[in-house]
């Protein structure tokens, strides 16, 4: 693909993200009769049709939906061609595209984006806090590079790089009445009301799956899709909220917080994943983030102390994967 063409590819595919040339245009800074215009050129070397109108704006055609991915796949390799170039110039430029789950973005991946632009302060980051089924969906779509999600449900087109065993803790107000408590049960905690995440994450449906089969039922007093929104409810109330351990992290440094470990009996457990798309080559700048998150991930598993305890996830943790560089 010649790079002149870059450009129009690019336009096509802000068209058919946003369903609209009119928007599409605003976005691009360009005029709405321009960008129909070089579609239509497309269109003609093509001798297909690649968008059709409807009451709402425009949406691909089966021609248009054979391009856009063939779009998308030349710009992520593209991508890798340029992080290739930088190398040459000792990894000056470049951007890692990560998605990842709420329980790590606030601790671990910032602390690791803070740590890398330390030494690389040119390379650019595009992050997206998101549920595990968006996050896979956008390293198919080629929106991203890299995921690192708990839970994430089983699919041919992700490739881990690292999984590692994480349990849940329960989090709740330094004075609770459970805080004087090492370990807790789950039946315990279902004792008070709790505040949840919504069922879209990875911790709401282990605690549930786990209460199927028990007298002890959740009395869900508050639901939101955020975890700071969760931590500062619990701070100042009698509700419990459930993080897995490497998300905990910033609430066992705040006073106002005690955090305590669900017990082994429980069962509370899960992997969590840094993965790609599988076959797809990463990036230069992605490979050496990924390095960088896994080696730590490495030190960040949460074990069984029970016996049998090893079988806890039913998913095998997986080492290190040789990306191309130097472990």
């Amino acid at each position: 693909m010649a790079l002149r063409n870059q450009r129009i590819w690019q336009y096509i595919d802000e068209v058919a993200r946003v369903g609209s040339v009119r928007q599409a245009a605003e976005r691009l800074n360009v005029t709405p009769s321009a960008l129909l215009r070089r579609i239509q050129d497309v269109e003609h070397d093509l001798n297909a049709i690649i968008f059709e109108r409807h009451s709402s704006g425009v949406r691909l055609t089966a021609a248009g939906e054979v391009l856009i991915g063939w779009i998308r796949l030349q710009t992520s390799e593209l991508r890798r061609v340029y992080s290739q170039i930088e190398e040459l110039e000792g990894l000056q430029r470049g951007e890692v595209r990560i998605a990842c789950s709420q329980a790590v973005a606030r601790s671990f991946v910032l602390r690791h984006i803070t740590n890398f632009r330390k030494q690389h302060p040119n390379v650019k980051f595009k992050v997206a806090v998101t549920d595990h089924s968006t996050a896979v969906r956008s390293l198919m779509e080629y929106e991203m590079d890299l995921v690192l999600i708990f839970r994430p449900l089983r699919s041919l087109e992700l490739h881990p790089i690292m999984s590692i065993g994480q349990g849940l803790v329960a989090v709740m107000a330094a004075d609770h009445p459970l805080a004087k408590n090492d370990i807790l049960r789950l039946r315990q905690c279902a004792e008070y009301e709790v505040a949840m995440p919504d069922i879209a994450f990875g911790g709401r449906e282990i605690v549930e799956s786990r209460l199927l089969s028990s007298s002890a039922k959740l009395n869900v007093a508050v639901e939101a899709n955020s975890f700071d929104f969760l931590g500062e409810l619990v701070a100042s109330s009698n509700l419990i909220t459930f993080q897995i351990d490497i998300g905990a992290d910033t609430w066992r440094h705040d006073p106002r917080y005690a955090v305590r470990r669900i017990s082994d009996i429980d069962r509370t457990y899960g992997p969590l994943v840094l993965g790609q798309l599988k076959g797809r080559p990463l990036p230069l700048v992605a490979a050496k983030f990924a390095e960088q998150m896994a080696r730590d991930l490495n030190d960040c598993r949460s074990l069984p102390t029970i016996p049998g305890g090893e079988d806890w996830s039913g998913e095998e943790e997986e080492d290190v994967e040789d990306i191309g560089l130097e472990k």
